[in-house]
């Protein structure tokens, strides 16, 4: 037996690296990412306020100011807090080590966020996966089954969904809530905000067992890796005894605290990009064998039902022209043929349009 074998756990060794792929000299339209950046007065201010960073310092770690500027500026109700992260990532993980009781079980609607179950497994908990319906949407009954079954200290909805992009109904996530609140959590996901523009943080109040989780990474900062959560004041508590007592450094805090200050450029970014979604949609969907579903996020899922190529014939060809998006057709038998695309810039929208008109005339 090698060392490996003997010092790792076999269900690490049998799990695959999360993998990304190097996007150097594409068009990079696979993750999400705010194609805008800063005006450049802001940039230059911004450069000035972390010349001024002591990066010798550990950061303070209250985050007081850094706390206050997210609660004040991104709707998080009055009288809560945030718990900080190093982007969503490390919530999830903090989440899956708080909870992770002998015999725990983390529950979410499949396909959705790997996060989810790969921190699940990481923590030594069980991941269950409740299928989505064929049209994307929740399987209520289904859910609830589960949750009855399962006892499941955390449900994880993502609102809106990713990869599929939509935003379940509201009335079936307040019916998983209540069905949850004697047993866990309930993490509604809202990494894709600014652009869905609807929201659980309001209804925090109304739910105990609510946790709302949010990134800056979509609003354009995804650089500086930072994620919050909310949730009532008793169970914000608990969850910060596992936050590392240093997570966020100093210059992710000092760029945070300043485009803050500033989140009216944000908000401008993300409602042209809605704009910019809308009419990718309508573009792709004119082309011959291609399905666009609805999305409230800054990105398309759509799938390819040409009759001469298939979803992965259209990604490679689209690699061939330095475009790069996201093959999601193996993730679940639901995406079977269904590629995920960013939203960005009309330009680089264009590109993206060429290059699959162009794949699918082979």
């Amino acid at each position: 037996m090698s060392l490996i074998d003997t010092i790792i756990r076999a269900d690490v060794r049998a799990l695959a690296a999360y993998h990304v792929p190097d996007s150097a000299g594409f068009v990079k339209l696979d993750a999400m990412e705010n194609p805008y950046t800063l005006p450049e007065h802001l940039r230059a201010e911004l450069g000035k306020r972390l010349a001024e960073v002591a990066m010798n310092r550990y950061p303070v770690p209250s985050y007081s100011e850094l706390k206050h500027k997210i609660c004040t500026g991104l709707g998080v109700p009055a009288g809560y807090d945030v718990v900080l992260g190093n982007g969503s990532d490390e919530l999830i993980s903090m989440l899956s080590v708080a909870c992770a009781k002998p015999g725990a079980k983390v529950l979410a609607p499949t396909p959705g966020f790997v996060m989810y179950a790969m921190s699940a497994r990481f923590a030594g908990m069980e991941f269950v996966g409740v299928p989505l319906k064929a049209d994307f949407s929740l399987d209520k009954p289904a859910m609830l089954a589960a949750i009855a079954e399962h006892k499941p200290a955390i449900v994880y909805l993502a609102y809106p969904n990713n990869p599929t992009g939509n935003l379940f109904d509201e009335s079936d996530m307040v019916d998983i809530i209540r069905a949850a609140q004697d047993c866990g959590l309930v993490v509604v996901d809202e990494a894709y905000q600014p652009f869905a523009q609807a929201s659980f943080m309001p209804r925090l109040p109304e739910f105990a067992n609510l946790v709302v989780m949010r990134t800056v990474s979509k609003l354009g900062l995804a650089g500086i890796r930072l994620g919050y959560m909310s949730a009532a004041s008793e169970l914000l508590v608990e969850l910060d005894k596992v936050r590392p007592p240093y997570n966020v450094n100093v210059l992710t805090q000092a760029a945070a605290e300043f485009v803050l200050d500033h989140v009216d450029v944000l908000d401008a970014q993300a409602a042209s990009l809605r704009e910019e979604r809308a009419r990718l949609s309508v573009a792709l969907s004119v082309l011959p064998g291609i399905e666009v579903f609805p999305s409230a996020a800054n990105f398309l899922l759509v799938r390819i039902n040409h009759e001469k190529v298939n979803g992965n014939d259209v990604f490679s060809a689209l690699l061939d022209r330095k475009v790069l998006i996201k093959n999601v057709g193996k993730m679940h038998p639901l995406l079977e043929n269904c590629l995920r695309i960013t939203v960005s810039t009309a330009e680089e929208n264009r590109l993206l349009l060429d290059a699959v008109m162009a794949s699918l005339a082979p």
